[in-house]
């Protein structure tokens, strides 16, 4: 009996001293496991931890193990909901159909979505400590995403009551102080306000006062000085969480000297407590002569007059056409709708062909930009008839629309409808478009290969001024 027993507790001391030598033996996780340390970290800190983190904009951080724990079933929950409403990390771009390479994805591959919910159904265990990622390393400072900006210009500062309706207006102007024009190759748009950065908001976008502005540059009281006139240079929209616009280097926008940026068009919300605000305007310059290549395309999609929302009603539909007039390569596409937006489909129609170039999810709530990766970015000839189409959907499966049961119209307040492409593209002429065309055959492997965004990159090449004729070349 004695031998046993000295025999158990021989065995307990070895099993314990192995558990204290082993730390996953400690966090309960099998080597085939998943666990936050070695599988789940690494995804939040690649696409969540930017806003969710102490001091983010997100209502929650997740950044350590017991940061994230309570949240694994709702963390299941939003990232397998696909690109909708709802989906998280907010990118909507729908992955079986369509160009599918952006700049600054963040979104989850289908493996990654496999392994939280993996992770959540199976206890959530923390793993080994020794495989978590060393932690990121957050800016809270003043830096802009730009890098340090050749021009910073400031908008007047406006204060917002606590509660009240929303207003719309001029802004006013704000001189640039150029001497000369300069092209810009980025600008970002920040809003500087004294809401506190930690605690709770009462409010959808309790953290901000402007909804959005739309602005563009002029020389005051010179020919071309309205905002629409073609002489002046309009700017990408400002909108809340809305990333910097990086310039192709070939297409920079020009930035007149002697102008002024013209605030014609913002939007200002209460957010539940008085709110002081404004807007702060980064540029980087290019080099001093530099000279875009490409003209910016005239290329508008959209139609905010004859829109026609009806109540109670899914499965809405908005159509608008335009037929291209020169070569153009579409840097990026940017839905924008109101509430009862739920998707938009950008087209090509080429002859007999009609690709779909993208189809994203839409969530007034997340306004995305996605800009397509150099060699990805549709490249479509003259000719081309490009299709947009929007989706509304006011039941009450869209949690959006304040109101469904009333019919609505486009405008510009929040109760009634938009429905735009607010996307930008590049003008090309013959010799670059086929230069273009160009470099994506080079990556082509052979004849079986399709570039979905160039309908005409197997077409044989036509006589430019750098290619010599074939009497050319026999003299």
């Amino acid at each position: 009996m004695l031998a046993r027993l000295r025999g158990a507790l021989l065995f307990i001391a070895i099993a314990s001293l192995l558990t204290a030598v082993n730390p996953r033996a400690q966090s309960g996780a099998s080597p085939g496991d998943v666990t936050f340390t070695r599988d789940i970290a690494p995804i939040l800190q690649r696409s969540c931890q930017q806003c969710h983190r102490p001091d983010g904009v997100a209502p929650m951080s997740l950044v350590s193990y017991e940061d994230v724990r309570p949240w694994a079933k709702a963390m299941k929950m939003r990232t397998s909901i696909g690109p909708h409403a709802g989906v998280m990390p907010p990118w909507f771009v729908e992955k079986d159909l369509g160009i599918q390479h952006f700049k600054n994805d963040p979104s989850l591959a289908a493996e990654e979505i496999a392994k939280i919910a993996k992770w959540a159904d199976s206890g959530a265990a923390r793993g080994n400590p020794n495989d978590m990622p060393p932690p990121l390393s957050f800016d809270d400072t003043d830096k802009w995403t730009i890098g340090e900006p050749d021009l910073i210009l400031k908008s007047k500062e406006v204060t917002v009551p606590a509660s009240g309706p929303d207003w719309w207006g001029d802004i006013g102007l704000i001189p640039t102080g150029l001497t000369e024009d300069r092209y810009v190759s980025a600008v970002e748009v920040r809003e500087i306000n004294d809401i506190p950065k930690s605690g709770a908001t009462k409010t959808v976008g309790g953290r901000y006062a402007f909804h959005h502005m739309t602005y563009s540059s002029l020389v005051p009281g010179e020919k071309g000085s309205e905002p629409a006139d073609e002489s002046s240079t309009s700017w990408p929209i400002h909108e809340v969480g809305r990333n910097a616009d990086i310039f192709p280097p070939e297409s920079g926008r020009l930035l007149q000297a002697k102008s002024s940026l013209s605030l014609a068009a913002g939007h200002v919300h209460s957010n539940g407590r008085e709110t002081k605000a404004h807007l702060e305007f980064a540029f980087k310059f290019f080099p001093k002569g530099y000279k875009p290549q490409y003209k910016r395309s005239t290329l508008r999609l959209g139609n905010g007059i004859d829109i026609d929302v009806k109540p109670n009603r899914s499965n809405q539909e908005l159509h608008s056409y335009a037929v291209l007039q020169e070569h153009t390569k579409i840097i990026a596409f940017e839905p924008h709708l109101h509430a009862p937006g739920v998707r938009m489909c950008l087209e090509a129609i080429w002859g007999h062909n009609i690709q779909t170039l993208n189809c994203v999810g839409y969530d007034h709530n997340w306004v995305k930009q996605y800009v397509y990766q150099d060699d990805a970015a549709p490249l479509l000839p003259k000719g081309t008839i490009v299709h947009l189409i929007g989706f509304l959907d006011t039941t009450p499966a869209n949690r959006n629309p304040a109101d469904p049961r009333n019919w609505a119209g486009g405008g510009r307040r929040s109760i009634a409808n938009m429905f735009i492409d607010l996307g930008y593209s590049v003008a090309l002429t013959e010799e670059q478009f086929q230069a273009e065309m160009a470099k994506r055959r080079q990556s082509m492997k052979s004849r079986n290969d399709y570039d979905i965004g160039c309908p005409l990159c197997w077409a044989p090449p036509t006589q430019t001024a750098t290619q010599p004729s074939t009497a050319e070349r026999k003299q």
